[in-house]
């Protein structure tokens, strides 16, 4: 196989397609606890969601999923949906939405390049709350690689953040 020619620099994901049981419920979730912007219906079968004025980064449908449960484990699908927060302070807020809410935390990382939270929406779909460090900051080997690592965030002090 020769090796394929690389995208283009500017390629990127546009948004993300959820298959969902209950649109009201995965509304009430992703604009109501996280904070997207309705931008379109389609009746009572899906919805387009965005946040900083996007046409739409989420989707979210019942058309294949009314009533559905989500796959059992050992099933192949969506790990999770990352969502990128520019700053640490903004990060800070999705958690306090998320702990006004009451909605669990499945972990919580610091990554090194990033810090990250993990979730999972009402309909069980894997959902990642993150924020990217500068690239300097970035820990790199002596060879100038990336030492990407999984450490434990802490809580305390991402909610202490303020913008």
């Amino acid at each position: 196989m020769t090796a394929p020619r690389p995208l283009a620099a500017g390629v990127r994901i546009g948004h993300v397609h959820l298959k969902v049981a209950d649109l009201a419920r995965a509304l009430d979730f992703y604009c109501g606890v996280l904070g997207f912007t309705l931008t379109q219906r389609y009746g009572t079968q899906a919805a387009f969601i965005s946040a900083g004025g996007y046409h739409h980064h989420l989707g979210l449908n019942t058309w294949e999923s009314l009533g559905g449960r989500p796959p059992p484990p050992g099933s192949t699908g969506l790990f999770h949906t990352a969502i990128l927060y520019p700053t640490r302070a903004d990060l800070a807020d999705a958690l306090r939405r998320l702990v006004a809410a009451g909605v669990p935390l499945d972990g919580a990382s610091d990554h090194g390049v990033s810090e990250a939270l993990y979730l999972r929406d009402p309909d069980q779909n894997g959902v990642e709350l993150y924020w990217d460090r500068p690239e300097n900051a970035w820990p790199r080997t002596p060879a100038g690689e990336l030492a990407m690592v999984t450490a434990p965030l802490d809580l305390a002090s991402l909610l202490a953040t303020r913008a």
